[in-house]
């Protein structure tokens, strides 16, 4: 590992905030170099890691005031703005030091009654670790090579071997005020050292300035890195061939059987050689189990990954019965960890639920699971780092994590927890849904709407650019599928299980609007209009389906029908039919899919401003009833125009009405001719 310090760009940085009243050179550099560090995922991932700076600002008296800069809680390094080093007074702070004790809500509470500016967010925990030592710049990150080190049961003396005194070692302790007076005292005992290696935890660097505490950082890591790449030249694990069923067929069923019905994970799933080679390992059984490579992974990972072993001879009802069992030993296996540390420590706590979030399947990749796609990616990420760590650890000498107990305090520290944030799920969190046509009127609006109420989307359309605009805007993923080929649409399918792991509804969107008399149309015009009108919503539903009965977790279908299905126009012969078939189709799926939860409804809109119809067509229409274009679409029982928001609004409520199927909902402003009956 080598320093990124450029001396033109922390120029840069300090000519950015110049401007900004509070922000001096210090703070600035802080951020510059805060960001070196966030931006490389060997070194922190995810909100990981902590860097302060002792420097002084202006009160609200208008006096400058000593204070202590550090990262405050929900900010990432990486791209760390000065506003994420809240100011706390640092002389009251560091007198906290001769407290025999403070608990973890009083020194919360003392952190934040000595801010600068009380709308500051929440200090980091480890704020008083930084205040306690006298050093003006202070660095912490959990890189992979220090966690391989300070892992390890003979972790001091590697330390010694590697680092000759450069670095003193603090055994471990919770994050807090405990920590931070003991690793006070150890710099103290040897106050020439550069830093502090933290067993089980992590590493501290600290200097005069900003670029001496970084750069000591990245020599501390580097000269890690180069000791377990000597180690590894030397290593050979036993390691086997696993083969396993595809992803695509195993993905549903874990996936339905993690959330038992009723919570509702996405998927990720990773491979690389890496992880392979790992994944093939003869002792994975063992060192997979050990706990996780520094604590503050645990609220991220559990504290240890289920493990499948599946073979390419299982079938469906091979793998599900597979996945049951070892869901069901996981799970129990966890709650009675969780009885067993809170009945020790004499403490009540609220199990958390019982599901991994890390899935080995050797064969097929490491699989996380997540209430959302960002806590899935986040899972994932920080096992590609666990499986690096383990691989050197093992390769040094032996992976020995932080112990179950300690793993426990962790896991169950509401410090941590808060991390995690406790904001109310919207009401499609975690739902997959696959949204056809999504580049035209009707189904951009409908991505929008199931993307503000929380979906993950997959969204596909003929339509290259249209539809990448659009999937830009709410950051869906998407493809590009002509709906009338079966297998494409088969395939988009597994894709999309592919990326989230299952998929819980569909909106069946995709249409044209082929005009001609019925008495007239060729038997070409009309099979071209069934196949897109009829035959795609065929081809999406049973893929749909598919994947719903191998989750076992229900689903829904939405079919975008017309009024023409029961009013149909002159002239729209073509149009009118496939869509009264596709009003039958759906009532087929809500009658032989009921069985397995299955819900299939449909949206009979009319008169949407859309791309569908031309506008000479428009005007021609609104002509022959002595109309303006405008007064045309407003020409229903209520006299107003009905927009393509309106439609995906019922499009969601239909997704999200637990108890109706067969259903057909008009968005239409009122036309009586064309109600159901």
């Amino acid at each position: 590992m080598q320093s990124q310090w450029n001396d033109d760009d922390a120029r840069a940085t300090i000519e950015r905030y110049r401007a900004v009243p509070w922000v001096n050179e210090d703070i600035a550099l802080r951020v510059y170099t805060s960001r070196l560090i966030g931006r490389d995922p060997r070194l922190v991932l995810h909100g990981g890691g902590n860097t302060s700076v002792k420097t002084s600002v202006v009160d609200d008296t208008g006096h400058d005031v000593p204070v202590l800069c550090v990262k405050g809680s929900g900010w990432n390094l990486g791209d760390i703005e000065p506003e994420g080093f809240p100011a706390v007074r640092l002389q009251s702070l560091g007198a906290l030091r001769e407290r025999e004790s403070l608990s973890d809500e009083e020194m919360v509470n003392a952190q934040r009654t000595r801010l600068i500016d009380s709308s500051a967010p929440n200090p980091s925990v480890e704020t008083l670790l930084h205040a306690f030592l006298p050093h003006k710049f202070i660095d912490h990150s959990h890189a992979d090579a220090i966690l391989a080190i300070v892992d390890q049961p003979e972790a001091e003396a590697i330390a010694r071997e590697i680092y000759d005194g450069r670095l003193a070692v603090v055994p471990y302790i919770m994050a807090g005020f405990d920590l931070a007076k003991l690793a006070a005292a150890t710099y103290e005992r040897d106050p020439q050292v550069e830093g502090l290696l933290l067993l089980k935890h992590g590493l501290f660097t600290f200097g005069k300035t900003a670029r001496e505490s970084y750069e000591r950082h990245i020599a501390a890591v580097d000269a890690a890195e180069r000791y377990i790449s000597e180690a590894v030249r030397t290593s050979h694990a036993e390691r086997g061939e696993p083969a396993a069923p595809s992803y695509e067929s195993v993905a549903p069923i874990l996936r339905g059987r993690l959330g038992e019905g009723t919570r509702y994970y996405l998927l990720e799933r990773r491979r690389s050689p890496g992880i392979d080679a790992f994944l093939a390992r003869a002792d994975l059984a063992k060192v997979s189990q050990r706990g996780t490579a520094t604590p503050d992974h645990v609220i991220r990972t559990k504290r240890v990954p289920l493990l499948l072993e599946l073979t390419p001879q299982m079938d469906a009802s091979a793998v599900d019965a597979h996945v049951q069992q070892r869901l069901a030993s996981y799970r129990a296996k966890y709650l009675q960890y969780v009885e067993r540390e809170s009945g020790a420590k004499q403490r009540e706590v609220s199990p958390l639920d019982p599901d991994p979030r890390i899935i080995l399947a050797p064969g097929i990749g490491v699989i996380a699971a997540g209430f959302t796609e960002k806590a899935a990616r986040i899972a994932a990420d920080v096992y590609e780092h666990t499986i690096d760590v383990i691989e050197s650890a093992e390769a040094v000498g032996c992976y020995a994590p932080l112990a179950t107990s300690d793993l426990f305090d962790m896991e169950y520290w509401s410090l941590e927890q808060a991390k995690l944030g406790r904001a109310k799920p919207k009401a499609m969190q975690g739902r997959v849904v696959y949204i056809s046509g999504a580049a035209g009127g009707i189904g951009a609006a409908t991505a929008a709407v199931f993307a503000s109420a929380g979906a993950s989307l997959y969204l596909t359309d003929r339509d290259e650019d249209a539809l990448s605009a659009i999937a830009g805007r709410i950051g869906a993923r998407h493809e590009v599928v002509d709906v009338t080929d079966e297998e494409g649409v088969r395939a988009s399918i597994a894709h999309c299980v592919e990326l989230f792991g299952g998929l819980d509804g569909v909106v069946s969107n995709a249409g044209t609007a082929p005009q001609g008399d019925i008495t007239r149309v060729s038997s070409e015009e009309l099979k071209r209009s069934f196949e897109i009108n009829f035959f795609s919503h065929q081809y999406l539903a049973s893929a749909a389906v598919e994947v719903f009965r191998a989750q076992a977790m229900g689903g829904f279908l939405c079919f975008n029908a017309s009024k023409a299905a029961f009013n149909p126009g002159q002239g729209l012969g073509p149009y009118a039919v496939p869509k009264a078939a596709v009003v039958a189709l759906m009532k087929q799926y809500a009658l032989e899919g009921g069985s397995i939860g299955v819900r299939s409804n449909a949206v009979n809109a009319d008169r949407i401003r859309t791309g569908l119809l031309p506008q000479e067509v428009v005007a021609r229409r609104a002509e022959a009833r002595g109309l303006d274009a405008d007064a045309y679409f407003r020409s229903n029982l209520l006299a107003r125009e009905v927009s393509a928001q309106d439609v995906a609004e019922a499009l969601l409520h239909l997704a999200l009405a637990q108890s109706t199927t067969g259903c057909v909902v008009t968005v239409d402003g009122g036309n009586i001719a064309a109600s159901p009956r």
